[in-house]
């Protein structure tokens, strides 16, 4: 078989599943008679609630809580029991202590999703990475026994890898090594595990590893849900949580977002107060420059007066051949007395105008004076505008949305630890792709789960387990798990059963 092949029938089966869920009561309405908030992370809270006995419940399915206490229903996830409870993930916080709620789990509308989505991996290859998931089609859908070891032996090490022992912690000890070692090497790994409290041990073993590692664990590794025990491995596991970081992040960004509005806005606001300033300036020393020409022309004219001054009292003492040449040029006593008359004019015309001037001048002088701290404060601000890529890029930046960027904060992290329930609906994890698949406890993980999973790599995919869960087939190559989904069902927390 194909893998498109295998992703037809899975679609198909989740379908035929569907239709088992709706007829069996799997999305009936679920009376609680009590439930109590345990905390929250971000904008998610979590529930723990008692059920009544034999209440069959799907994990990882959407729901919605219809509080019972005059507040409006919220949705979120069932993630699965706890101490004897049912732990569920709100999007809302409606209450510290709830009686008599009611959840109404959608279980129909995730085995619908979940088959659009391994439909589109059949019909829309190019959309996903499913070079390494073909590789995971002899395991799960094995071929005649005459085929099956043929076909196996063909599967690089290096592509698919399968690590199977009883013993879960020397087979975490390896998954652990296998993990550090590829997070050195910079490879995004996606870690996965069928359920809620096995992923939450895998997770704290994980962080205790990196951590070991000298390798900041809190940075590199991210647990997708909120973990339902607050430590693993003496591991602190709330500050591995994806909302819990994310919220972080963002609190952090928002503030610095804050900031940088206000130094935006305040260069802003003194760019056109220095600009004016700049301006008035201008005019100010072009006023000042024709003050100092009109001074130097009444200069130049008192000069000449002082020529005349000089000339009239020296007239009597001149000889008389300087007399006559004086006469000759126009320069007698009458006419340089005219001339006096003439320049006096000139310099009075020329001081209205100075006047006018200094008027001016006295005008500009605090329009163009810039405060003492003002041209620092500027000086800063534009550098750092400068540095942050101009005030275009601010714009674009403070313009952005301020909900939260799921995607690119998830791409940023090396490992995300979630279960392969999530991955199948949730759109974030179509987005984002990674080059390493690290599954635990494989063969407790529905076919169709474990394809939606592996259609996110680019490189390799290791797969664990306990070898004991493996279904032996009718020849002793081949083994196999089950396919279908609502064998994780839980019929209770004293009681779990798997329904076929």
């Amino acid at each position: 078989m194909k893998l498109d092949e295998l992703l037809i029938q899975s679609s198909s089966k989740l379908l035929d599943e569907r239709e088992v869920a709706m007829s069996q009561g799997y999305d009936a309405p679920v009376d609680i008679p009590q439930a109590s908030h345990l905390g929250k992370a971000g904008s998610l809270h979590l529930y723990s609630c008692k059920l009544l006995p034999e209440t069959k419940i799907v994990t990882d399915i959407p729901m919605t809580l219809l509080p019972g206490n005059d507040m409006e229903a919220t949705e979120g996830y069932i993630l699965g029991w706890l101490n004897g409870a049912l732990i569920i993930q709100t999007f809302d916080h409606v209450g510290r202590t709830l009686e008599h709620c009611t959840l109404i789990p959608d279980t129909a509308g995730f085995l619908e999703t979940g088959a659009a989505r391994l439909s589109d991996m059949a019909t829309k290859p190019d959309s996903f990475t499913l070079g390494p998931a073909e590789r995971l089609v002899p395991w799960l859908h094995p071929s005649p026994a005459s085929d099956v070891g043929q076909a196996r032996d063909k599967i690089p090490p290096t592509v698919l890898s399968m690590m199977w022992g009883d013993d879960r912690s020397t087979r975490w000890a390896k998954l652990t090594t296998l993990i550090v070692d590829q997070v050195r090497k910079n490879k995004r790994i996606l870690l996965v595990a069928p359920d809620h409290e096995t992923i939450d041990a895998l997770t704290g073993a994980t962080a205790h590893a990196l951590k070991m590692a000298a390798l900041p664990h809190r940075s590199l590794l991210c647990r997708y849900e909120l973990p339902l025990t607050q430590e693993a491995a003496t591991m602190p596991l709330h500050e591995l949580g994806f909302e819990a970081q994310m919220f972080q992040f963002y609190a952090r960004a928002n503030a610095n977002k804050i900031t940088l509005r206000k130094k935006y806005d305040r260069f802003r606001e003194l760019t056109p107060i220095l600009a004016y300033k700049r301006d008035k300036q201008k005019d100010l020393n072009e006023v000042k420059l024709l003050e100092w020409r009109l001074l130097t022309e009444v200069s130049n004219w008192q000069n000449k007066i002082k020529g005349i001054d000089t000339i009239l009292a020296d007239y009597e003492a001149l000889p008389i051949w300087k007399r006559m040449g004086m006469q000759f040029a126009g320069k007698n006593v009458e006419t340089l007395a005219e001339y006096r008359v003439i320049y006096e004019g000139k310099i009075q015309e020329l001081m209205r105008e100075v006047e006018i001037a200094q008027v001016r001048i006295k005008e500009l002088i605090p329009e163009a004076t810039i405060p003492k701290d003002l041209r620092p404060e500027y000086d800063v601000l534009k550098e750092e505008i400068k540095r942050l890529g101009g005030t275009k890029k601010i714009r674009e930046m403070l313009n952005a949305g301020e909900r939260t960027n799921r995607q690119a904060f998830a791409q940023n992290k090396r490992i995300m630890a979630t279960t392969p329930g999530r991955i199948l609906t949730d759109p974030l994890f179509r987005k984002v792709p990674y080059d390493l698949l690290i599954v635990d406890d494989a063969p407790r993980i529905p076919t169709p789960l474990l394809l939606a999973a592996s259609g996110l790599i680019r490189e390799r995919i290791i797969l664990s387990g306990d070898t004991n869960d493996l279904i032996q087939g009718d020849h002793p190559s081949q083994t196999r798990w089950p396919h279908t989904f609502l064998g994780t069902t839980l019929s209770s927390p004293a009681q779990p059963t798997t329904v076929g």
